[in-house]
């Protein structure tokens, strides 16, 4: 054996002198490169491989390695795992790999021996100025344009004192958020070179705070393909993953390699010490390679059969269930090994609180793509025992029509409630033949979820969510408009329930100014009181609009970004929001984790029309009415909708002598009436309320 070959660039490189290192054989765990006691061991899989060569680089834009070491297949293989242990280096190498072998699509292979490849463990990536794409999909090296992976030593972080705050879904307010397009808006008033970071982030904890918000729902920050994206527009959601370990070097305020760890880590445990969860929206159904044409960044290059679904027909082909040209192999053993590898790590060494899986329906497709009655992955993340106490939450379809809200596998799995923000969006637009289902929505989609011991807040209750119209949005266009994605306006759902409340787009007319701003009102109060757990996007809160872009996953700039000007032009709705969110966060009966409407308490809900005990469930109705009472804690609410275009008198309940009804919400009156706390609710002393159109009440029994 001879530990010291290199490979094809031997003689255009310098060469370290390899006697000042010595390299040992290594061992086939952990996967990755691990930082141990005199150095550092690499691992990586790759089953049908001929060669894999071990690149180190001294600059992050060096046309060439400083060094190349080929593993001897002897020396440095066992079963199918290639390792390496090098002494003498440590916490910031620079390193990457070349994996060679039969190129032949027929038999699923496409090994590529001129390709650099990220390794699949990295746990910190950096992707330079010169960095290109296309590099790695035309023929030959690409060295000079590739990224690099980064070697990590998770000890050398202080966490001090830091503790998960461990909230409960009952009481857990979500807040869907991107990393950089929170404070990457001139107007953020965060440092400038902070704006669009973890470090940026931290500067504006005090206002999740002051929003009432206890849970961030990042999008993706695993390192991602910024330059995946046509037309040579910029991926911005991040949805483009490279690398599952890593956090995104792009949202790091320093250029030091190392950093991105690091200050990912500060972040999350500022909002910790904010009593704020972290959730990760993961992407474990894609990568950046996209389909047949995409590139060689690493996956693909290191095992193509083992990491993607292919066609069992033609092994060229890859079966695609998520829109991106393909679809990882999730089941397959070494991926499920590496998903909760991953999982682990982002607990364990990163401290997040939980995970948002972005199409996790894939999961639940076997090697060929067909779905699994009972699937590993999902049963396996579910039980882990480093997992069990973290937020798992499963965006419960995929982009081939497999559709599971209400009949996802396990016993803890979250998920978000499509059908809330359809049948919500709705009903608030007025639509024939809602009420039904808005009251099962309202009611924690027991009708979805019908399991004898599901907590109804395991339902994800959202009306916007970062696909999509923003709430703004919603109620200002009748139709999407993303022609700036270049698209011809062919990109984006065209099923969006959105009504623009007489003029599409912005205007002046104060009548559809105000009307709108009620419909805003009126799908947060929804929202926020239904049973389940609320999710609010960025924004939404302040009107933050995409100017019809429903699609916006390529828009880096200001029409996705946070306009912190609209926290003062916004602040009424901003107060009404913030003063809801406490609203529910105080009242014990909207943090309860029991179905109101599980017929176990005589008369706890009791559902109205416009008159007691009355509800119109006909198709042209558009209005309803609930009593609510926790008999523990003494609450009595009565809540009205009206969706109709007309006035509406609704009788109310009865109260017990010496009490009155107090009234909390009315969407129909202007700032400050339009909401009150628990303490100063305004008497109604008459036995009816008179409800506006298109309006929402909450009423309190006071004494």
């Amino acid at each position: 054996m001879n530990a010291n070959q290199v490979g094809k660039w031997t003689g255009m490189v310098n060469l370290l002198n390899m006697e000042q290192l010595k390299i040992l054989s290594g061992k086939s765990y952990p996967l990755g490169a691990s930082v141990q006691p005199g150095g550092v061991n690499f691992s990586l899989f790759s089953k049908n491989c001929d060669t894999v060569e071990l690149l180190f680089f001294d600059d992050l834009d060096a046309d060439f390695p400083s060094r190349v070491i080929l593993l001897d297949r002897k020396f440095n293989r066992t079963f199918y795992y290639w390792h390496i242990f090098i002494e003498g280096i440590s916490h910031g190498q620079l390193y990457a790999y070349r994996v060679d072998g039969p190129f032949d699509p027929a038999k699923g292979h496409r090994f590529d021996g001129s390709k650099v490849l990220l390794d699949p463990y990295s746990r910190a990536v950096v992707a330079g100025d010169r960095y290109d794409r296309q590099a790695a999909k035309s023929w030959g090296d690409n060295c000079a344009h590739a990224m690099r992976s980064v070697v990590i030593d998770p000890r050398r972080y202080d966490w001090e004192d830091d503790e998960l705050p461990r909230l409960p879904f009952s009481k857990s307010i979500i807040y869907e958020m991107h990393v950089g397009g929170f404070t990457r808006h001139p107007s953020s008033g965060v440092t400038p070179a902070k704006r669009g970071t973890y470090a940026g982030l931290i500067e504006k904890i005090p206002y999740l705070q002051s929003l009432g918000i206890n849970t961030v729902e990042l999008l993706p920050v695993q390192q991602f393909d910024e330059q995946d994206s046509p037309n040579s527009l910029t991926n911005y959601w991040g949805y483009s993953p490279v690398a599952f370990f890593a956090p995104h070097s792009g949202y790091c305020s320093s250029k030091d390699p190392t950093h991105p760890v690091d200050e990912f880590r500060d972040m999350v445990k500022a909002l910790h010490k904010a009593d704020i969860e972290v959730i990760l929206d993961v992407v474990f159904n894609h990568t950046a390679e996209g389909n047949i044409d995409g590139p060689l960044l690493s996956f693909r290059g290191i095992e193509n059969r083992g990491y993607y679904i292919l066609d069992r027909g033609d092994l060229a082909r890859y079966l695609d269930f998520t829109g991106c040209g393909h679809t990882i192999d999730a089941n397959h053993s070494i991926v499920r090994r590496m998903i909760l590898d991953c999982l682990r790590y982002w607990v364990s060494e990163m401290h997040v609180d939980g995970f948002r899986f972005d199409l996790a329906s894939v999961f639940s497709r076997d090697e060929w793509g067909e779905p699994l009655k009972n699937p590993p992955i999902i049963w396996e993340i579910e039980s882990d025992p480093v997992l069990a106490g973290s937020k798992i939450i499963a965006e419960a379809w995929d982009a081939a029509g497999l559709y599971q809200v209400g009949s996802f596998i396990g016993h803890r799995w979250a998920e978000w409630n499509g059908p809330f923000r359809d049948d919500v969006r709705r009903f608030v637009r007025g639509d024939n033949g809602t009420v039904r289902n808005f009251s099962a929505r309202l009611t924690g989609s027991r009708d979805l979820y019908p399991q004898a011991d599901r907590e109804p807040n395991r339902s994800i209750n959202f009306v916007t969510a970062h696909d999509g119209f923003t709430l703004n949005d919603l109620v200002s266009f009748n139709s999407k408009h993303n022609e700036l994605n270049r698209q011809n306006n062919k990109d984006g759902s065209d099923h969006n329930f959105s009504w623009n409340c007489g003029y599409e787009g912005p205007t002046n007319d104060p009548s559809i100014q105000s009307l709108r701003l009620k419909q805003l009102k009126n799908f947060f109060s929804i929202l926020l009181i239904s049973q389940g757990t609320p999710m609010i996007l960025m924004g939404d809160e302040i009107r933050r609009s995409q100017h019809g872009n429903n699609n916006a996953y390529c828009q880096d700039n200001e029409l996705s970004w946070f306009d912190w000007q609209d926290v003062e032009r916004e602040r009424d709705l901003l107060r009404f929001v913030s003063q809801l969110v406490t609203l529910v966060q105080t009242c014990s009966v909207f943090r309860e984790e029991k179905f109101w409407n599980n017929g176990s308490v005589q008369d706890r809900l009791t559902w109205h029309g416009a008159q007691l005990g009355q509800p119109d469930w006909r198709d042209n109705s558009h209005s309803l009415a609930f009593t609510l009472i926790n008999a523990v804690c003494s609450e009595r609410l009565h809540i009205i909708f009206n969706a109709y275009t007309q006035e509406l008198d609704f009788d109310l309940p009865p109260l017990p002598p010496g009490h009155m009804w107090g009234r909390l919400v009315d969407t129909s009156l202007p700032s400050p009436e339009d909401i009150n706390s628990l303490e100063d609710a305004p008497q109604v002393s008459l036995n009816q309320y008179s409800v506006q159109p298109q309006s929402s009440v909450i009423l309190l029994a006071r004494v």
